[in-house]
């Protein structure tokens, strides 16, 4: 058996995207499966929407399973990818998304790129989460200068010089699995890009790699950077591998996120049946 998907990415960070009706039993399995580059499709994760149109925005209700079988309770670039997954399909530029770490308002710019309000980011600890008794900044955990955030999911995020001179695959993985995180944590680096934005890179959690982008930690860095003083930019350029994100604050400080968002192609994935004990 198999059920149909539709593969999107946003800069580089990229899905498959099966629709929430399909009969998947163990979507774990799946994404462990279909987002395996050398055996699977490959992708960053799996997003399950289920689209609600009598509502004005529409509204689809967004869930992420990640390679790992875990699943992410937001993702930025995922919400851009969904929105656009919704418009198309409903035919408006503005549409709801219900997440884990809540609902977001999505819009298509008038250059085609989809923007999303991305909420309020959290230095508490307790919602991070992180085990300290005050906010964390600049502090050496494992060996990197982290301060720590969450934008609907954990971020420590450090600055260095150069990003191209930081061997992320041997720095991230101690801090991501650090005791003082209980729940894990992405680790994003970033470095000036000499007009006021940053260039990125991010070790994400769940996929335990590094993607070619991350918007909660592009926004995470935008968040942090104002914070500690380094930029007053509005909008703040954060430049993944993958190509470039706009960050934004309102008067609240709640940020949005924007940048392309791209329809790759359509397939086919194969369901197990769930294993009988």
């Amino acid at each position: 058996m198999t059920v149909p998907f539709q593969k999107y990415h946003g800069t580089g960070n990229d899905f498959l995207i099966i629709h929430a009706d399909e009969y998947v039993p163990d979507r774990a399995a799946l994404a462990e499966r279909a987002c395996d580059r050398d055996t699977g499709v490959g992708a960053d994760g799996v997003l399950y929407l289920a689209l609600e149109e009598k509502f004005n925005p529409p509204r689809v209700v967004m869930t992420l399973v990640q390679p790992d079988g875990s699943v992410a309770p937001m993702c930025g670039n995922g919400a851009r990818c969904a929105a656009e997954w919704a418009m198309e399909r409903t035919d408006t530029d503005s549409v709801m998304i219900d997440t884990q770490a809540g609902t977001l308002r999505a819009d298509r710019a008038d250059d085609g790129d989809i923007v999303v309000e991305m909420g309020t980011a959290t230095f508490d600890p307790t919602k991070i989460p992180v085990d300290a008794d005050e906010q964390v900044f600049e502090t050496e955990i494992e060996g990197l200068e982290v301060t720590m955030v969450n934008t609907g999911v954990p971020h420590a995020v450090a600055f260095v010089d150069d990003v191209d001179d930081v061997d992320l695959e041997a720095v991230a993985p101690p801090v991501r699995y650090a005791d003082v995180f209980p729940k894990g944590t992405n680790v994003s680096i970033a470095s000036p890009d000499g007009s006021g934005g940053f260039r990125q890179r991010t070790y994400e959690r769940g996929v335990e790699a590094e993607t070619e982008s991350c918007g909660t930690g592009a926004v995470a860095i935008a968040t942090v950077a104002r914070r500690l003083g380094l930029t007053d930019a509005d909008p703040v350029t954060v430049s993944p591998p993958g190509g470039d994100l706009r960050v934004s604050f309102n008067e609240r400080g709640n940020a949005t996120l924007a940048g392309p968002v791209e329809h790759e192609f359509d397939g086919e994935v194969a369901v197990e049946p769930p294993v009988e004990s």
